[in-house]
């Protein structure tokens, strides 16, 4: 566990394919089942401070407590995902720390010589951020608010992952205005 903010909750893993990620991690790992979008509704994006409009795909499952994230992007928008990909890498992108004290633990970073390179939020109370500094090469940090729907939408994929029997390994997201 992180002295800073408690567990880390999530790996956030870039990928080109993610429909052969989703099936290798279902089929080969037996992780599943995965809850995937196909364009993330994400608002107030900003990169470097410019606002944008990103298309990327997700697809979220559980083993155990540790939540797998897998991310394709869709269009050429600035991001770390895109930065990542341009170094010619794949995989381990990120590791995300999940907060119910957004403004604090955000405060609490940047006093620690954090800045933030990536944000936005998706759904009510489903702020985030991504932290310039990467500590080994290509892995950086997010913190993400769990406060509203996306935090019930995390605690869903999490108990669907308990006794998962392999069937149905792909399911569509929850729709956020309705959890």
């Amino acid at each position: 566990m992180s002295n800073l903010l408690g567990p880390i909750r999530q790996l956030g893993i870039v990928v080109d394919d993610i429909e052969a990620g989703m099936k290798h991690w279902s089929e080969v790992m037996g992780v599943g089942p995965w809850f995937y979008n196909p364009q993330v509704p994400i608002v107030d994006y900003t990169y470097d401070g410019q606002s944008y409009e990103p298309h990327n795909s997700v697809a979220l499952a559980n083993s155990g407590e540790m939540q797998v994230e897998l991310i394709q992007t869709r269009n050429d928008v600035p991001s770390m995902y895109r930065d990542f990909m341009l170094k010619g890498l794949r995989g381990l992108q990120h590791v995300a720390f999940w907060t119910t004290q957004f403004d604090d633990d955000l405060t609490m970073m940047e006093a620690r010589g954090f800045t933030v390179k990536m944000s936005g939020t998706v759904g009510e109370n489903g702020r985030f951020v991504y932290f310039a500094q990467e500590h080994h090469p290509g892995t950086c940090i997010e913190l993400s608010e769990v406060m509203g729907p996306k935090g019930r939408m995390f605690d869903m994929i999490r108990g669907a992952a308990v006794d998962w029997d392999g069937a149905d390994p792909v399911r569509p997201f929850p729709d956020l205005a309705a959890i």
